[in-house]
């Protein structure tokens, strides 16, 4: 396993890649999401985001905005509510 980010626009999405384990899926790594980094430009500042289910984003329920991202990226390694690494 390994850990990505990958940037589009004003979002880094931090992803959990695994190698092929089945013949049968092919060469390609899986990809799951875990979390979300956006910056909010008007203000500043960056937003951590949580996944569900359904594949939905949400605003992390308990952090707020940073102008660092270092204390985001602790909390998702962290993860003392569960909501990146379940």
């Amino acid at each position: 396993m390994r850990i990505e980010a990958e940037v589009s626009g004003r979002d880094v999405t931090i992803v959990e890649r695994w190698a092929p384990w089945c013949p049968d899926d092919g060469p390609e790594w899986t990809r799951f999401p875990v979390a979300r980094l956006r910056y909010l430009r008007s203000r500043g500042v960056w937003r951590l985001y949580w996944r569900d289910r359904d594949e939905r984003w949400h605003e992390h329920p308990e952090l707020p905005f940073a102008r660092d991202v270092r204390g985001l990226l602790h909390e998702i390694d962290d993860d003392p509510t569960a909501l990146s690494w379940g």
